[in-house]
């Protein structure tokens, strides 16, 4: 059996023909579905890139000591995160391939479980498929049997839905996974955009007790900062999961370019980019959130991250259809699990010019 067999059909192929009729509109195709950065890429962070574009050594997989201090710097300072030092922390290359390859990073197989939310990112399914683990889905994780339950996804604001974890929430998933062994894993990829709430790490001393044992937050630059073409993101928690798979990674040659290490660097040392950012995503999500609204939409979570959950109370492929004719294309909620099959996921990541179209469309 080849390894792809294992894997579910590519999603977005499903789109395509959705989005042929898009692109057919007159005033063009407004592309709300894939939810890639658009905006340009802050100048300081350009220029770090450049001047460390003589490079012609191999970099470190565990990254320069600059770019350690840079990674626990800002844990402490963004996620009020306690105690962290270099051992805490790995830069990886983009979070995708993180998530995709964990379980098997991690040694788990057939016998071993993972867990991962009812609606959620695609590739916490297909990390445990290539793995040959058995993937499980939760609405709520501590009713999962924690039998053989070797990894536990979290994902707070979610991808697709907004949705936030709260503080008190996120505290007693941590209390049950310790106590039955369960290795946390938590994708907080959007926490610097939270819009109706304020998102927390798994790393603040409240949630944590002040301890990261059995914890490991995923985070990313992709958005905050517009890297998603650098392939920058890190991990932060448990030094002996962080060490063993610092290992693991070396022998895989699994290093941050040494000009992405320097952008992170550059990004994670400036906050006013993304207060210029999170300022663009705001207007664009009060302006789709108020077209949709009038259009006959239901909105549900979208408290925080760069989505609308949004549903006209109908299969969303009619959803997407209806919006196609429009010129609007948007991401099917099934892709995201059965749960999502009356909702649409519309990503709030176009230009200014194009997010008004579909504001004039939806009108």
């Amino acid at each position: 059996m080849a390894v792809s067999d294992r894997l579910p059909v590519f999603p977005w192929d499903r789109l395509e023909p959705y989005k042929a009729t898009a692109t057919a509109h007159p005033d063009g195709i407004v592309d709300l579905s894939i939810g890639t950065p658009v905006d340009p890429v802050p100048d300081l962070i350009q220029k770090a890139l450049a001047e460390a574009a003589d490079s012609p050594g191999y970099p470190t997989v565990w990254g320069t000591p600059q770019l350690r201090d840079a990674l626990t710097d800002w844990c402490e300072r963004r996620l009020g995160a306690r105690g962290l030092t270099h051992r805490n922390v790995l830069p990886i290359v983009g979070s995708k391939e993180l998530v995709a390859w964990l379980p098997t990073q991690l040694g788990l197989g057939p016998g071993d479980r993972v867990g991962y939310p009812r609606l959620a990112y695609p590739t916490y399914e297909v990390g445990a498929r290539l793995a040959r683990a058995e993937a499980v889905d939760y609405d709520d994780p501590t009713e999962l049997d924690p039998t053989d339950l070797r990894l536990l996804w979290l994902n707070s604001p979610s991808n697709p839905t907004g949705r936030v974890l709260g503080k008190d929430e996120l505290t007693r998933i941590v209390s049950w996974a310790r106590e039955h062994g369960v290795l946390v894993f938590s994708d907080e990829c959007y926490l610097e955009l939270g819009w109706a709430a304020e998102p927390v790490s798994v790393l603040h001393p409240d949630v944590c007790g002040g301890s990261h044992e059995g914890l490991v937050a995923v985070h990313s630059l992709s958005k905050r900062s517009n890297l998603a073409g650098y392939r920058a993101a890190f991990l932060a928690g448990d030094e002996r999961v962080l060490g063993e798979l610092l290992e693991i990674r070396k022998h895989g040659g699994m290093m941050t370019p040494a000009t992405t290490q320097a952008a992170v660097i550059a990004a994670l040392g400036d906050d006013e980019h993304v207060r210029v950012q999170r300022e663009r995503y705001l207007a664009r999500r009060a302006a789709l959130r108020d077209a949709l609204l009038k259009h006959g939409f239901r909105i549900e979570h979208s408290e925080a991250s760069l989505y609308l959950w949004a549903t006209r109370d109908e299969s969303c492929w009619d959803t997407v259809a209806h919006l196609a004719d429009l010129g609007i294309l948007v991401a099917p909620g099934d892709f995201y699990g059965p749960a999502g099959d009356r909702f649409v996921r519309v990503a709030l990541t176009a230009t200014d010019e194009r997010v008004a179209a579909a504001v004039h469309r939806l009108a």
